[in-house]
């Protein structure tokens, strides 16, 4: 073999494996993966797709690594540029492996975060502190794996953590109650929660400073995480989803009050059956109040499955009552107030000796 020809298989072989290796990434992204996720959708468990959504588009640069890593190792290079081009090979690989950590990590803790209703579903903050701690943890590996020493590095960064806490106290206050909230499980995403007559609607996320709400109409509502946690809420979602919801009606003093139970129990039923957001299997309940000023007073208690569906299942179930009020000729009164109307030939009305408008009444001994 002439010099010439070993010349050209020298530059040859490194090429080649350089080149095999991108192909065989590109077959085992495009074939290999596809074809493992077919296997797991059919085994059922969502982890398995968790696992290779972690994989796909890393698997491509290790096959590169490794190509370019058996190119170096065929031809001979200068002892400082092999020892540079290991050094950035293996950061590449160590910088993958940290992503492909973070993604399972942040992938299993959505899969089991949100299997059970103790749970709490997983937040940005959640999600970007796992994701601070991992990549921060990985990026020292990879300067302790370069021969650079992290010592010094951890120690500049514990004295200048406690500068940088004193200087970001209200940023880190809302951290620290932004994580008191989710490991509370008080407030989680989808949560109805009020704080405020103002300030109600469902949890959207729990960022790092902040919790974002979303109200009725749509608005979002950004509040600072540590005054939710100083502040008195109601939650409408705990201790579970359902509520009751109860209202409030009047009949006249007329009105036969076994029928009006029996038929306003009949209508209750119905909606509760037949209007979405009512729980059909609940049984709906009646308990008179008291003798009002124009009407005898009682309060009807239906259950919906969650807060927002009071609005529909009011509606439908005024409605429907209404008719069926006017059907058996049961009066709803109209509220009464006494006041006094002249009639014609009435002499002007005038104030007793004493009394004026802008002042308080005079004493008098006089009887009126």
């Amino acid at each position: 073999m002439t010099a010439s020809v070993l010349e050209i298989v020298k530059i040859v072989i490194p090429i080649a494996l350089v080149a095999l290796g991108f192909v065989g990434g590109y077959v085992f992204e495009h074939r290999v993966l596809k074809r493992l996720k077919s296997i797991a959708d059919r085994t059922g468990w969502q982890g398995y797709n968790i696992i290779l959504s972690s994989l796909r588009g890393m698997t491509l640069l290790w096959f590169a690594i490794a190509g370019i890593f058996a190119a170096t190792l065929s031809i001979s290079l200068e002892p400082w540029l092999d020892i540079l081009l290991q050094k950035i090979l293996l950061a590449l690989l160590l910088g993958s492996a940290t992503i492909v950590i973070a993604r399972l990590a942040v992938g299993f803790i959505q899969f089991y975060g949100g299997r059970g209703e103790d749970t709490s579903p997983l937040t940005s903050l959640f999600e970007n502190l796992t994701k601070l701690v991992i990549f921060s943890l990985g990026i020292l590996i990879i300067i302790q794996s370069l021969g650079i020493s992290i010592t010094p590095l951890l120690t500049a960064l514990g004295i200048g953590g406690v500068s940088i806490g004193l200087a970001l106290q209200n940023t880190l206050s809302n951290l620290f109650s932004g994580l008191n909230i989710i490991l509370s499980k008080k407030v989680r995403p989808g949560d109805y929660i009020q704080l405020e007559p103002d300030e109600e609607g469902y949890v959207t996320d729990v960022a790092w400073r902040y919790t974002v709400i979303r109200d009725i109409p749509g608005n979002l509502i950004v509040i600072p995480n540590s005054k939710i946690v100083s502040s008195t809420l109601k939650n409408y979602t705990l201790p579970e989803r359902s509520m009751l919801l109860p209202l409030e009606v009047g009949v006249s003093y007329e009105s036969d009050l076994e029928r009006v139970e029996a038929v306003t129990l009949e209508v209750a039923r119905e909606v509760m059956a037949e209007v979405p957001g009512g729980v059909p299997d609940y049984d709906p309940l009646i308990r008179y109040r008291d003798f009002g000023y124009f009407s005898i007073n009682f309060i009807i208690y239906l259950k919906i499955k969650e807060f927002y569906d009071h609005l529909i299942v009011r509606h439908e179930f005024i409605k429907r009552l209404h008719r069926r009020y006017r059907l058996e000729n049961i009066e709803l009164p109209f509220p009464i107030r006494s006041g006094y109307v002249p009639e014609q030939g009435d002499p002007p009305f005038r104030f007793p000796r004493g009394y004026s408008i802008n002042s308080s009444p005079q004493k008098s001994h006089r009887k009126l």
